[in-house]
């Protein structure tokens, strides 16, 4: 059995917020605004590397979302016609999922698992995406070369994380948890951010393409994708199909 990525503080403090989930004004107020941003980037890599239909960008894939949360991306990514999978670690978090889902109809299968088990049961998928997860786990590198396990050989994965750098800390806890009350406060812990180099090397197995910066533009400019990933930043690569 290998070792778990979970970590149990971490755990607690999102199922403390589980009712919260699918209020755009609470504390994952945030992740709201971010969403549509984060979408549009799955969406176009979509089509690029599956050449799927504009009003279908996953149909046909199965998708994997790590790390689901309540499920802001896993209720989207079945809209565009994916057949989803979700999982996480944290049982009041999925079971808001859940309920969202079905209330919206829509037809996703949830887990309360980890990506090492789901790697262990032989799992893969066409794409995985973990978003907003990485710099939460125990194991930052156990866990990376876990999702890139559950990616078919053609596959791709897309991440997106905040990454370790002075202005991270200053504008996304600093600004973002404490002045702005954009996240919940103590959301982040500046050690466990996580740079896309060190994406890199723990899923060398990826081929990665470069970063692409999230940047927040205020006067009702909002979320933007930007070449620069000092902060927020999207990351997608391909697992080679071997031979």
């Amino acid at each position: 059995m290998s070792a778990s990525t979970m970590d149990p503080a971490e755990i607690a403090k999102f199922n403390a917020l589980a009712a919260e989930w699918w209020n755009p004004n609470g504390p994952f107020g945030a992740l709201h605004r971010l969403n549509p941003v984060r979408l549009q980037f799955i969406r176009d890599f979509a089509l690029r590397h599956f050449g799927t239909k504009p009003a279908r960008p996953l149909g046909g894939l199965s998708v994997l979302d790590l790390g689901c949360g309540g499920g802001l991306v896993t209720a989207p990514l079945a809209r565009m016609g994916a057949t989803a999978t979700a999982v996480d670690a944290a049982p009041d978090a999925i079971g808001a999922a859940q309920a969202y889902a079905a209330q919206a109809g829509l037809d996703i299968a949830f887990q309360q698992t980890t990506a090492e088990a789901l790697v262990e049961a032989g799992a893969q998928f066409d794409l995985v995406t973990a978003l907003e997860i990485v710099e939460h786990v125990s194991d930052v590198n156990a866990f990376l070369n876990a999702a890139a396990a559950l990616v078919k050989p053609g596959g791709a994965i897309i991440l997106s994380t905040i990454n370790r750098t002075p202005k991270a800390r200053a504008l996304a806890i600093v600004g973002a948890e404490r002045i702005l009350k954009w996240a919940p406060a103590g959301a982040h812990d500046y050690d466990k951010l996580v740079t896309p180099e060190e994406i890199r090397a723990g899923a060398p197995a990826i081929k990665w393409d470069e970063p692409v910066g999230v940047t927040y533009a205020p006067l009702g400019a909002g979320w933007t994708l930007t070449s620069d990933v000092s902060v927020n930043y999207l990351i997608a690569g391909v697992r080679p199909v071997s031979g």
